[in-house]
């Protein structure tokens, strides 16, 4: 009886091995997620990378920055208004959203408002009948493009500013014409800024936020404090070398200037999700003047690796000028840089290479391994390594035959996860040639000694939150790169 039994349990024993499990038949669970985590409204404006923004109004035609509030609607006169051609720009550029200031620190709205004559009711334009923006809402739905509005909180012009009550409640009329006559918004842009002799005035931010997200469910809402997305910092449109999309919102006012650096860098112990958007003009100032040129191509290319290349989105101001159009000067620099990019990042070095990885979650065919940096879902699809306690991973291109050679080195995070990285170094062949801290969306390496050349390029992630999970990794050459002492000059 006992050699039956025991002939029974090898027997059992040996098919437990040569029979698989039912567990082997799932695929690999992916990683837990590192709080806090990007909304869908997040990730979708995170992808955008650059955006527009459209300076207009009285300023335009008075050649100054910031209105007086005293300007007359009748100076508001664009003859040839035409904003399809602002949204044809946008579109040429790859720019799918665009923002407008239907009103700036003058007061002067773009708008019919039903809660001022200072407008351009009282305007030239379509003998005060016109709507500006309505005609870019229009254009831009037509173009396929989406929308962002600013309304500026100070108001050097209303009567009830300085008044609490009377010009909060004068605010949310114009939010709600605003977010109820034009469809769907995208963004809405929020400030603090006042000159230091403005009275004093307390604005009801948590009411506006509210009323926002009551009238549109998408939107997100931009200020130093967010809720949807954060300025940097600076309108320069350079995010800090560190760039965490995690940040203490509890820590964050609007209009304080003393957190600009914490904005610059964000928070790896941050609990609310609010990526940084970088702000700059693309000529010296926000509004058109006849006197201003257009920022270099090699100026736009510089805030485009420091902002978009540090984890954010680069709102690029490009302001209409008297006549209603985008200036014929900045439009070519704007296809110049759009060219630019193109050569830039069209081109992965990386994708002929063969690429290998410290470890794979779940082992070869898990769908985790390093060959899913090459693809094209920069989001859903990364390599990710096994969760061994370690605190270092590499992964590694190889050439397969002529040497690599470039001068830029890309990093994408599998951000719908979380923001993990806190610290990595790029080698060449045994040779460091770039560190930084924060990966994110995005890292753009571009080489501080110029071109390199190599047959393996690997990347140390030496400090995480969780294992890295790395979506995209690219190898290009940037032609307009010439730094001192580049020896391949």
């Amino acid at each position: 009886m006992a050699t039956h039994y025991h002939l029974i349990i090898s027997t059992l024993i040996i098919l437990s091995n040569i029979l698989p499990s039912h567990q082997d038949h799932f695929a690999t669970t992916p990683p837990l997620p590192i709080l806090p985590l990007p909304s869908y409204s997040q990730l979708k404006w995170q992808q955008r990378e650059i955006i527009f923004f459209h300076h207009f109004g009285v300023n335009t035609f008075t050649d100054s920055e910031w209105g007086t509030g005293k300007e007359s609607p009748k100076i508001f006169n664009p003859k040839g208004l035409n904003t399809t051609q602002w949204v044809d720009v946008a579109v040429q550029m790859g720019v799918s959203l665009s923002i407008l200031t239907a009103k700036h620190h003058d007061g002067f709205c773009l708008w019919p408002s039903k809660y001022t004559d200072h407008s351009v009711i009282g305007s030239p334009l379509q003998d005060g009948h016109g709507d500006v923006v309505k005609d870019f809402a229009d254009a831009a739905r037509a173009g396929g493009v989406d929308i962002g509005l600013y309304l500026s909180p100070w108001d050097r012009h209303d009567y009830r500013y300085g008044k609490t009550i009377a010009y909060n409640e004068y605010y949310m009329g114009q939010l709600q014409e605003l977010l109820n006559k034009y469809g769907s918004v995208s963004e809405i842009w929020f400030d603090g800024a006042k000159g230091p002799n403005a009275p004093n005035m307390t604005y009801f931010f948590s009411d506006w936020f509210a009323m926002v997200g009551e009238l549109q469910s998408t939107i997100n809402i931009f200020s130093d404090a967010g809720p949807g997305v954060r300025w940097v910092g600076n309108e320069k449109g350079f995010a800090g070398t560190t760039c965490w999309s995690t940040i203490n919102k509890t820590a964050l006012s609007i209009g304080n200037e003393s957190i600009v650096d914490y904005l610059a860098t964000g928070d790896p112990k941050g609990t609310d999700w609010l990526p940084a958007e970088c702000d700059v003009s693309i000529r010296p100032g926000w509004f058109w003047h006849k006197s201003e040129s257009p920022k270099k191509l090699s100026e736009l290319l510089q805030i485009y690796y420091n902002s978009v290349g540090r984890n954010c989105v680069l709102l690029l101001n490009v302001p209409p000028n008297t006549t209603g159009l985008i200036s014929a000067n900045d439009i070519q620099r704007l296809k110049e840089f759009k060219s630019a990019l193109e050569t830039i990042f069209s081109k992965n070095l990386a994708q002929s290479c063969n690429v290998k990885a410290s470890s794979i979650r779940g082992g070869k065919d898990s769908g985790y391994g390093p060959e899913l940096v090459l693809d094209k879902d920069h989001l859903w699809t990364y390599w990710a390594p096994n969760d061994n306690g370690k605190n270092e991973h590499w992964i590694e291109i190889m050439a397969t035959n002529k040497l690599l050679k470039f001068n830029v080195v890309r990093i994408q995070e599998a951000i719908g996860l979380g923001q993990r990285i806190r610290k990595h170094e790029v080698y060449v062949d045994g040779n460091r040639v770039a560190k930084g801290t924060t990966v994110g969306y995005k890292k753009l390496h571009r080489l501080e000694n110029g071109v390199v050349s190599g047959h393996r390029v690997r990347i140390r992630i030496i400090g995480s939150s969780g294992v890295p999970l790395i979506s995209s990794v690219g190898l290009h050459f940037d032609p307009f790169w010439h730094p001192v002492g580049d020896k391949n000059l």
